[in-house]
């Protein structure tokens, strides 16, 4: 099995996008553009931290092209799994892992076999905390920890500034596609709290239709 089944939808979602529609008459219409989709978590936290290493810096065709090959070699996607195969680097590096990401994944793989990293109290940590945790792993920088708080957490109010697909699609909608600065981003953002991985999630799909999942 190289992904686990089980999806759920964020139960905060029906409020969430009531209330962004509410105060915010573009955000409104993003929202009415797609309403029969919505961000929703697949997989144990292994599965998406090693998914979100796979597709860094590299398009979401490519990174899926590569993810189906690594899953082919790792069928239950576990740690042990992919410290067996750390063993035998070739075949992470033929199914188009770079050398780097080969480290990273493997570094992943060790701290959840040696538990220095503690995902069963990620449920009572706030964000921060997470994010803390997450990046003391090779190739886990804040981006990456704040997918995973979006997508495996469920965290309402995520806002990942230094994506480019939320800058681009802010600079689209709300700037007549004029760049601003980050902190310019960030003081637009705080209208969407509490719910910015809402409004970050209909960002994306203004831009892309297709849902990314990790």
């Amino acid at each position: 099995m190289s992904e686990p089944a089980l999806l759920v939808k964020p139960e905060f979602w029906a409020r969430a996008k009531r209330e962004l529609a509410r105060s915010d008459p573009v955000m409104a219409k993003i929202i009415r553009a797609y309403p029969r989709v919505s961000l929703q978590r697949r997989g144990e936290p292994f599965f998406t931290l090693a998914r979100s290493i796979v597709g860094q810096q590299i398009s979401v065709k490519a990174a899926q092209s590569i993810w189906n090959r690594v899953a082919a070699l790792a069928p239950q996607m576990q740690p042990d799994e992919i410290l067996k195969l750390s063993q035998r680097k070739r075949r992470l590096r033929a199914a188009g892992l770079s050398d780097r990401k080969v480290e990273y994944i493997v570094d992943l793989a060790r701290h959840f076999s040696e538990g220095t990293i503690h995902p069963a109290r990620w449920g009572e940590m706030g964000d921060e905390a997470v994010i803390g945790e997450l990046i003391e792993v090779r190739g886990i920088g804040r981006w990456t920890a704040e997918m995973f708080l979006m997508f495996n957490l469920l965290r309402p109010d995520v806002f990942p500034v230094a994506d480019l697909g939320v800058q681009k699609a802010v600079h689209l909608h709300y700037y007549d596609d004029q760049k601003i600065s980050l902190e310019r981003l960030r003081e637009h953002g705080e209208a969407w709290r509490p719910w910015r991985s809402v409004a970050t999630w209909y960002l994306w799909r203004s831009l892309d239709p297709v849902p990314v999942e990790y």
